[in-house]
């Protein structure tokens, strides 16, 4: 019988089958839940803090609803077409997102000029008095992670306020007691998963001085986000999925990464189809098997830079001598494509105290 056809006692039956602790969500307990019968689940998140013990312990690595949440893909700025000579609509969503962009009626053209002044003296890094491609893509890039950076900011743990976080500031607010607790009878493996964690802060800390100043406690959170730790974020995946450790990932291996049969259960359609992904996309050199740089192709595919191509459409745009750079005169005389664009985020940056920038 499928799961839709389950009968009444097994509806009011649930089963815990997966339960994972992540530094990608530093201090919270995320413990999936699967309601067997109508192979659902929910997400039950447990905060806390240092001085608590994690009250449920790790059996493993929660199943991705489909292969899409696996893959770390950079997406468009906007939905709405880049034309400037319709609007500025995709400028405005790049940096604003929709709901914000209504701020950009807030301020007046006199107030909007002062401000991106502000933010000018910013994005130029090096005080050479010009903005570069590179420097407009990298504040690009920052106000793309700044969510990053206000989420690591709300789980700083610098118990002793030397501005940095060491490993055992870490594990002792993460696990608490737990972290030293060598006993079986919880029949949980601790070790494994506190491995995991320092393993990933010793990545993360890349002056090797054995403390995460906040930069590198970002990376230590959202590894994605940051081009030194995405060779970890493969060999994480490998460990997740790669059940028999033999260091690549079989077809069966890929299917139940996203989905356990129930008994008698037909494989649904959507199954079918990721097994002819496997065959035709996911093992490239065909040998039956997704090795590192296969899984690499999958979960951070190259494509389309949509930062890169946001940050030479500014300079072109308001390059007025083409000598490949611009003075804030140049910005300034453009405003309201940069008013309106990725170089500031319009609903923060610019209704900000100028001191808070």
């Amino acid at each position: 019988m499928s799961a839709h056809g389950t009968g009444l006692p097994q509806i009011v039956s649930w089963c815990w089958r997966f339960v994972f602790w992540t530094p990608l969500f530093p201090f919270v307990q995320l413990v999936v839940i699967e309601k067997t019968m109508l192979a659902a689940r929910a997400l039950v998140l447990t905060a806390f803090g240092a001085g608590f013990l994690l009250a449920v312990a790790v059996a493993g690595v929660a199943k991705p609803n489909s292969p899409d949440e696996r893959v770390h893909q950079e997406k468009p700025l906007s939905d709405k077409s880049h034309d400037d000579h319709t609007d500025f609509g995709y400028d405005h969503d790049s940096f604003l997102g929709a709901e914000q962009a209504q701020d950009f009626d807030k301020l007046s053209p006199e107030e909007s000029k002062i401000r991106l002044s502000v933010i000018v003296d910013k994005v130029d890094s090096d005080l050479d008095g010009f903005v570069t491609e590179d420097e407009l893509r990298a504040w690009i890039q920052h106000t793309q992670r700044r969510w990053v950076y206000e989420y690591a900011d709300k789980h700083w743990k610098d118990s002793d306020n030397s501005g940095k976080m060491s490993w055992e500031e870490y594990r002792n607010a993460t696990f608490g007691s737990l972290a030293f607790d060598s006993s079986p009878t919880s029949g949980h493996d601790y070790k494994r998963l506190i491995g995991r964690d320092e393993r990933r802060f010793k990545v993360a800390d890349r002056n090797g001085d054995g403390e995460l100043e906040k930069e590198e406690f970002v990376a230590f959170t959202h590894p994605e986000e940051f081009e030194h730790m995405k060779d970890l974020v493969i060999t994480e995946t490998m460990e997740d999925i790669d059940k028999n450790q033999d260091g690549s990932i079989s077809i069966d291996e890929y299917l139940g990464d996203m989905y356990e049969p129930l008994e008698g259960e037909l494989e649904p359609d959507w199954v079918k189809t990721e097994r002819e992904h496997f065959v035709k996309f996911r093992d490239e050199n065909q040998d039956g098997k997704m090795d590192r740089q296969e899984m690499r192709a999958w979960i951070m595919p190259t494509g389309y830079d949509h930062v890169q191509a946001e940050a030479k459409h500014l300079v072109m745009e308001s390059d007025k001598d083409k000598d490949d750079k611009l003075t804030k005169e140049e910005i300034l005389e453009n405003w309201k494509m940069f008013v309106g664009s990725q170089a500031t985020n319009f609903g923060d940056d610019l209704t900000r105290k100028h001191e808070e920038l």
